[in-house]
């Protein structure tokens, strides 16, 4: 699987995923890495998931005073019943900070869509991809791996069980400030 130990922060996941095997595969290595994780085979499904979710939690994660139902939702672009962009539009309009990874064979078409529909840029990658690329990009492998080579301790940062959208904060501020010194 993945070059990381099992994730010490598991996450709660949602997967729109018309193609049963690929959802299966998303599942089973997810799970794998002790994530919840929850299917979707459409869009109309996914919306009502997500829905059901948030009026169901009293308590979630709290991202700038937001309650997420999910740390991250992962959306196929072409979905029967709804898109996966209209799913995304919904779900942004109800929680703007919520993070949404589209995997999608159109990635180009996808990225143009969220720009224009979404208003805002959200994280895209290419189908097909290892479920290995899939897992880091979930567990933000890349952004840990840049505060490792900042000399942050990664076991203080995970302890404290911050959202993708606070490491990614934490990350631009660390390496503006490295930019700045001067040796």
């Amino acid at each position: 699987m993945s070059n990381l130990v099992n994730n010490a922060n598991p996450m709660k996941i949602l997967v729109g995923e018309d193609e049963s095997d690929i959802a299966l595969l998303y599942k089973k290595a997810l799970e794998g890495r002790n994530h919840e994780v929850t299917l979707a085979s459409n869009g109309e499904d996914c919306l009502e998931i997500y829905h059901e979710e948030s009026q169901r939690l009293l308590l979630g994660t709290y991202v700038s005073g937001h309650i997420l139902p999910f740390d991250v939702v992962i959306l196929d672009h072409k979905m029967p019943k709804i898109n996966g962009m209209e799913v995304a539009e919904e779900i942004l309009a109800v929680n703007i900070h919520q993070r949404i990874i589209f995997a999608s064979a159109y990635v180009k078409e996808t990225l143009i869509n969220a720009i224009k529909r979404l208003k805002q840029v959200v994280e895209l990658m290419q189908k097909p991809f290892s479920i290995n690329m899939l897992i880091d990009t979930i567990e933000d492998k890349e952004i840990y791996s840049e505060l490792q080579k900042l000399n942050v301790d990664l076991d203080i940062i995970r302890a404290a069980n911050p959202s993708h959208e606070q490491i990614k904060d934490l990350m631009e501020r660390l390496g503006k400030i490295h930019k700045h010194r001067t040796f």
